[in-house]
C-alpha cells in the first residue's frame, strides 16, 4: 500500500506506541489508587501487561488503516481490545500460576483505567490524523472509472471530508463527461498508462452491469500492479444503505439490510440500558414534575398529562405521554405543532423549547413501549399519511421508537412542513436502525443534551 505523505508510513506505528503508552499510564493510575501493593507494582506484571498487548496490536491495529470509520466504532473497537488485552493478561497469571497473589480489585481498576483512557487515545489519534490529512499530508491517490450515477456519488462521498485524504486524480468514461472537467482524463482505454505514469494507490470501479466486460481486465491489470481495485454495484444510487456480502458457495450475495437488533444480545443490551436509565430518571423525577405539574394546571384548564395514541414498534399502537403544553382542542390527533401555533401555553412553550414536556416518556421506557433512543413516534394520523407518500416509511418501526433520535439530534425534528422534511427523518431513522450500537446511542444522549442545553430552532 501506497501513502502519500513524508511520514505516512510510520502513523501507524505511532497509534501503536501510544497504546503502549496508554495502557502503562492507566496501570501507574491503577498502582496509585491500590497504594502500590507489592503484589500488583513490581517488574514481572509490568511485563506481563505489555507483552499481552503485542498480540492485541496486531489483531485491532487495522483500524487504524480504514480513512472513514465512525467515533463510535473506534470506541467499540478500543474496548474490545482492551477485553482482549484483559484475557491474555490473565491466562499469563494462570500460566505461572501468580493469579492468586494478585487481587481481582486490582486488576479490574485498572481495565477500568484502561477502557477510559484508550477509547480517548483513539479518538483524539484520529481527530489529530484528520487534521494532518486535512493538510494535505498522508493522502492517497485515486481515479474512478464510470461516471454514472454511483461514480458521482462515490466522488462527492470521498470529497465530503478533506481529512479523508482521499486525492482524485482522474475520471474515465466512454461517454461524455464534460461535468467530470478538469477530472476526466479520457475513456477506460487510457486507465493503464495513466495509473502507469501517476502513481495511483486505488482503483474505483463504478461502471454499470452491461459494460462489465470492461472490468475483468481492469482487474487483472490493478493485480498485476499491486493496486487497490474496488468495484460499486450498480445499485447503489437506489439504496442509499450500507450492503452487506455474505456468499452461497462461490457465488457472492449482497444483504441490503442487517438489523444489530435482531440479535438477542443486542436487544439484551438496549433494554437492560432502557429499564437502568429510566429508573434512575424517574426516581429523581419529582424534583422536576411537581414545580412542572403546578406550572401547566395554572396555565390553562385541563390535565397535567397529555396522552396520545401513537405508532410503535411493528406498527402496534401504545400511548404515548407528555407534559401538556397546549390548551385542550380537539385537532391535537391530527395537527402538527407550528412555531407559532396559538394553542400552546406561555408554559408548554417553555416546556418544548426545554424539551422538558417529553420526560414522561420514561414511563413508556419504563413500560417497554419506547426506548430512550430510536425513531420518535408519530401520531397514528401521520403514520397512515406518510406510508403511502415515503415508500421505506414503515421501516422505521422495526425498533421501539424513542424519547430522541438519530433524526433530531441531527436537525429533523418538530414540524415538517415540507415532504422531503419527513423524508430525510425517514432516511435518518432507517440509518440508525441498520447501524446500531450500544455507544450511537450513548452519542445520541449526550448530543440531545447539548442540543437542549443550547436551544433548538425546531422545537417548539
Amino acid at each position: 500500500m501506497t501513502t502519500k505523505g513524508r511520514y505516512g508510513k510510520y502513523l501507524r506505528s505511532l497509534i501503536v506506541f501510544g497504546d503502549f503508552l496508554c495502557i502503562n499510564f492507566a496501570y501507574i493510575l491503577a498502582c496509585l489508587v491500590c497504594n502500590f501493593d507489592e503484589n500488583f507494582y513490581n517488574h514481572l506484571i509490568w511485563a506481563f501487561i505489555n507483552i499481552a498487548y503485542i498480540p492485541v496490536s496486531l489483531f485491532f491495529s487495522q483500524i487504524h488503516n480504514q480513512r472513514i470509520v465512525y467515533a463510535n466504532h473506534v470506541v467499540i473497537t478500543a474496548l474490545q481490545s482492551t477485553l482482549f488485552h484483559a484475557v491474555i493478561f490473565v491466562a499469563l497469571l494462570f500460566f505461572i500460576n501468580d493469579i492468586d497473589r494478585v487481587r481481582l480489585g486490582h486488576i479490574l481498576i485498572l481495565y477500568a483505567f484502561m477502557m477510559v483512557c484508550k477509547p480517548l487515545w483513539w479518538i483524539a489519534a484520529r481527530k489529530v490524523l484528520k487534521i494532518y490529512r486535512s493538510k494535505g499530508y498522508n493522502f492517497r491517490k485515486i481515479i474512478i472509472v464510470g461516471y454514472g450515477r454511483s461514480g458521482k456519488m462515490l466522488e462527492r462521498a470521498l470529497l465530503s471530508d478533506a481529512g479523508y485524504g482521499y486525492k482524485i486524480v482522474g475520471v474515465f468514461d466512454d461517454k461524455d463527461c464534460s461535468d467530470a472537467q478538469p477530472l476526466y482524463k479520457g475513456v477506460i482505454d487510457d486507465v493503464e498508462e495513466f495509473v502507469t505514469h501517476n502513481g495511483v494507490d486505488e482503483i474505483y470501479c463504478a461502471l454499470p452491469t452491461p459494460e462489465e466486460e470492461k472490468i475483468m481486465p481492469l482487474i487483472r491489470f490493478a493485480e498485476k500492479n499491486a493496486i487497490h481495485f474496488y468495484v460499486i454495484p450498480g445499485i447503489t444510487p437506489y439504496l442509499h444503505r450500507r450492503l452487506h456480502f455474505d456468499n452461497m458457495g462461490d457465488v457472492p450475495v449482497m444483504s441490503i439490510r442487517r438489523e444489530p437488533l435482531e440479535s438477542l444480545s443486542n436487544k439484551f443490551v438496549k433494554r437492560a440500558f432502557d429499564i437502568l436509565f429510566s429508573s434512575v430518571a424517574l426516581i429523581f423525577s419529582p424534583i422536576i414534575f411537581i414545580p412542572v405539574a403546578i406550572a401547566v394546571k395554572c396555565s390553562s384548564p385541563g390535565p397535567v398529562f397529555f396522552k396520545q395514541k401513537r405508532t410503535g414498534i411493528k406498527g402496534k399502537e401504545f400511548y404515548c405521554y407528555k407534559f401538556r403544553t397546549m390548551r385542550v382542542n380537539n385537532d391535537s390527533d391530527k395537527q402538527q405543532a407550528t412555531q407559532n401555533d396559538p394553542r400552546k401555553t406561555k408554559v408548554g412553550e417553555f416546556l418544548r423549547k426545554s424539551s422538558i414536556d417529553e420526560l414522561p416518556q420514561f414511563w413508556n421506557v419504563l413500560k417497554g413501549d419506547m426506548s430512550v433512543v430510536g425513531p420518535r413516534p408519530h401520531m397514528i394520523k401521520h403514520t397512515e399519511d406518510y406510508s403511502k407518500l415515503i415508500e421505506s416509511y414503515m421501516l422505521r418501526h422495526l425498533v421501539k421508537p424513542g424519547i430522541t433520535g438519530w433524526a433530531q439530534v441531527n436537525g429533523y425534528r418538530g414540524e415538517t412542513k415540507e415532504l422531503w422534511q419527513m423524508e430525510k427523518r425517514v432516511e435518518y431513522d432507517v440509518w440508525y436502525i441498520e447501524n446500531w450500537d450500544f455507544f450511537l446511542d450513548i452519542k445520541i444522549i449526550y448530543l440531545t443534551i447539548a442540543n437542549a442545553l443550547r436551544g433548538e430552532k425546531n422545537a417548539y
